[in-house]
């Protein structure tokens, strides 16, 4: 479990190429010294897990399913990428709760940038949009943030200058995928619903 608030950008130092998966080596010396073999990280708000580490590099295996359902997919030696250590008992919430478990791919649709400040429309698929609320929760690229507008097939967030700088969302540019998750609580609550609305 993840908080969606990212202690730091790490770099893609190497992409192998291992069976179906790929073996993915991120540089971040930060997390990697403190980092233990079976951990979980959340990269790009995709839980992994850390199959080596030597104090500089993290090592995961990305798998298929995994490359396919997620933007790390598209990932490249040299690009950046968001990463969170998963939370410990008695660790503060500062974001919402986030499994790491991404539900889709969106893209950037539109950015309106004012001074250092700007607002981003997203476009995600359409069933997403039953679990999406305005002032509501979702993480984007494992950042927990706040849902200003919802639309039936985009919504719209705020961004402060510390969330652009310390993250990778900042140098997005319109059409750059990302991967989605809603808040785990409107999972449940649809799923009720939707039970409800069977049994009638």
């Amino acid at each position: 479990m993840f908080s969606g608030i990212v202690e730091t950008m790490g770099t893609v130092a190497e992409l192998r190429q291992e069976g179906p998966g790929v073996r993915l080596v991120i540089r971040c010396p930060q997390i990697a010294t403190r980092a233990k073999i079976g951990a979980s990280v959340s990269v790009n708000g995709c839980c992994l897990t850390v199959v080596a580490c030597d104090g500089q590099d993290m090592e995961f295996d990305a798998g298929e399913e995994t490359l396919s359902r997620t933007n790390l997919g598209r990932l490249d030696v040299a690009h950046q990428v968001n990463l969170e250590r998963s939370l410990e008992i008695g660790d503060e919430l500062g974001g919402h709760f986030v499994t790491g478990h991404i539900d889709g791919q969106g893209y950037l649709d539109e950015r309106i940038d004012d001074e250092e400040w700007s607002k981003f429309w997203f476009r995600m698929p359409k069933p997403l949009g039953m679990q999406m609320a305005s002032k509501g929760s979702i993480a984007i690229d494992g950042v927990s943030l706040t849902l200003v507008d919802v639309e039936e097939e985009r919504f719209s967030i705020a961004l402060i200058p510390h969330t652009l700088k310390v993250t990778t969302l900042g140098a997005l540019t319109t059409g750059d995928p990302v991967n989605l998750e809603t808040d785990v609580l409107a999972k449940y609550v649809e799923k009720q619903l939707a039970g409800q609305k069977g049994g009638e």
